[in-house]
């Protein structure tokens, strides 16, 4: 989780079904109330709705951790993502207490204990997020595809019975009927 000035990075695992919308629901309907009561003012606090990813953990959540965790240090407010203050940087890399965070299993499975898994997470920020990690990450939540190899996208494919994925463009050339057809009458 990053609190930045003009937008919030949150990484959410759900209990409950529909638990993400319930939270965004909450925020929008009661902290938007809050804040505007506590600084006397009125309309929303974001301009659009929130972009959401539904990612494989086992391939993404540490790297998705460190995408968002690093965003401050990428829009050049700090150097170091520990001198940012309003970030989960200080919860898994060194242990500062945070009642809002639970450590996932995928982050709790990089050691036997807090020291050694805190030191195994700052360890993954000597190496930068790759170009294609962080293009992957924004499409897929800019355009709310799903975030994970073939395999997990074909499987949540079929848990939703909804297209996860961009299709490839110019139509499926491969095709059994495609290849039947032959060529196209083209006008």
């Amino acid at each position: 989780m990053v609190l930045m000035t003009n937008h919030v990075h949150l990484l959410i695992t759900p209990h409950l079904k529909n638990g993400i919308g319930k939270v965004m629901q909450y925020i929008g309907r009661y902290y938007v109330q809050y804040f505007n009561h506590q600084y006397q003012r009125t309309g929303t606090l974001w301009e659009g709705r929130y972009k959401a990813t539904l990612l494989d953990s086992e391939r993404y959540l540490l790297t998705c951790s460190r995408y968002i965790e690093l965003n401050p240090v990428r829009a050049g407010m700090v150097d170091n993502p520990a001198d940012y203050p309003w970030s989960s940087y200080h919860y898994n890399a060194l242990g500062k207490e945070n009642s809002l965070i639970s450590a996932h299993v995928v982050y709790k499975s990089l050691g036997r204990d807090d020291a050694s898994r805190q030191s195994r997470y700052r360890g993954l920020f000597d190496h930068p997020v790759s170009k294609t990690d962080m293009d992957d990450i924004r499409d897929a939540t800019n355009k709310a595809w799903v975030l994970g190899n073939d395999r997990f996208k074909a499987k949540v494919e079929k848990l939703m019975d909804r297209q996860v994925q961009a299709k490839p463009r110019g139509g499926d050339r491969k095709s059994e009927l495609f290849k039947k057809k032959g060529n196209i009458d083209r006008v």
